[in-house]
């Protein structure tokens, strides 16, 4: 088993990227300021090739390959064979391996939740949340984080490798669900021995993922903690998530998804579609904290279509430290696995029907600024487990920085995290620290 990683003291991020200066980003942010050459410029044939890697062989991760005889069956309607996932492991898996906790990513994430990204070199993305002494401690808990079905490291995704074709999948890999990456993380569990996962944890898609394990695996989870999410993706984030696809598909590098095969990478089109997400990841109340009205590195306007603003030059900066890193199919899959979320469809149209009779403990977390997923999302799943007759417990966190507050530093989330996992390590029997 892996042994116990540690990581450098957390820093504040949103959904990952952070704004000032990285090194892999070969203009500076003073150059960042026209979404034109500085766009396609930036990504260069270095990152093109490492992206490339980590889809088949991805760096710092552990992989598990399923050959034919165990194929994964989509609700497509169709088997993915062979397919493999990556993933990352943290802490000791205790004897009884009772101690496992499985931390689901969202969108735009990956594997590398407590531990330096091989292509960025930043620090995990929930390194608040997940380490030695953390609120998912890693002293006292086995983590796993798997990166998901139809991203781009490591696990089987469109820019990975067709066995039969030897070229990138593109559009030709079936379209992927939430519940397929949750059949997916149960092969990988079944691989590893683990039974019974202790908890299951991730916020936006990643808590998505936590629903969907809760109703397709009731007996293998024994504590639930989905963070800012829904039962359903609702009309305005799917219309959103058409914007940024039709961004990306916009963009003549995109070659009908064939860019791989041509050499190209739609790198604008992608960075358009970051931009637009991005800011529904914020809150009005943030982005006037941050920014308000304030100039980029000037005293007046340029009466030209420059990023005057320092918003402007932060979005365009998330577009491009984003193209290092991330697969523009990718994104079109992961985005359409969220819309066609819908966990009531399966069940009568009843949320209430998924958990029905279910012996795991929940705990829903919502924010007051989050109108991605505002509370009433996280309402009716509380309202549907109720009726269920499942042990919940709900929290709704007064914060301004939007949907991104569980990526960010949340006091009152960390002591709620750690108050709802030690008190069902007590229900379960698990040894508190020494």
């Amino acid at each position: 088993m892996a042994q116990l990683i540690g990581g450098p003291a957390p820093e504040s991020k949103e959904n990952i990227d952070v704004i000032g200066y990285d090194p892999y980003v070969t203009a500076p942010m003073a150059l960042a300021g026209r979404l034109g050459k500085e766009m396609v410029e930036v990504t260069t044939v270095r990152e093109t090739s490492q992206r490339n890697r980590e889809a088949d062989e991805p760096r710092d991760s552990l992989l598990v390959r399923f050959g034919g005889d165990k194929p994964l069956k989509l609700d497509a309607g169709v088997e993915l064979s062979p397919f493999q996932v990556a993933y990352k492991t943290y802490g000791t898996l205790n004897a009884a391996r009772t101690n496992a906790i499985l931390v689901c990513h969202a969108l735009t994430g990956d594997q590398h939740v407590a531990s330096e990204h091989p292509v960025t070199k930043k620090s995990g993305w929930w390194e608040t949340m997940v380490g030695p002494g953390r609120p998912i401690d890693t002293e006292r808990y086995f983590i796993i984080c798997p990166n998901v079905l139809g991203a781009c490291m490591g696990t089987t995704g469109p820019s990975s490798t067709n066995p039969k074709t030897r070229l990138p999948w593109g559009l030709e890999l079936p379209v992927i669900t939430i519940r397929d990456m949750v059949r997916a993380q149960a092969m990988l569990l079944d691989h590893l021995g683990i039974e019974s996962l202790f908890a299951v944890a991730g916020g936006s898609m990643g808590g998505m993922q936590v629903l969907q394990w809760a109703a397709s695996y009731p007996d293998r989870v024994f504590a639930a903690l989905p963070i800012a999410c829904a039962t359903r993706h609702s009309a305005q984030n799917i219309a959103f998530h058409e914007v940024g696809r039709q961004a990306v598909m916009a963009d003549p590098e995109w070659k009908g998804g064939r860019y791989f095969a041509d050499g190209t990478n739609p790198r604008r089109g992608l960075a358009v579609a970051r931009m637009g997400a991005h800011i529904t990841y914020l809150s009005d109340a943030a982005l006037h904290r941050k920014f308000g009205r304030k100039l980029q590195d000037r005293s007046n306007p340029t009466f030209s279509f420059d990023a005057d603003f320092e918003v402007e030059s932060y979005l365009r900066h998330q577009g491009i430290t984003f193209v290092e890193r991330f697969d523009a199919n990718s994104y079109l899959y992961l985005t359409r696995a969220m819309d066609y979320f819908d966990l009531a469809a399966d069940y009568g149209g009843v949320v209430a029907n998924a958990f029905r009779g279910t012996p795991t403990r929940f705990c829903v977390v919502s924010f007051t600024s989050d109108w991605l997923f505002p509370t009433s999302d996280s309402r009716a799943i509380v309202h549907a487990l109720n009726a269920a007759g499942a042990r919940v417990s709900f929290a709704e966190i007064v914060t301004d920085k939007g949907h991104d507050a569980f990526l960010l530093d949340e006091p009152e989330l960390f002591a709620i995290v750690r108050g709802f996992l030690d008190g069902a390590a007590a229900a379960r029997g698990l040894a508190g620290k020494k």
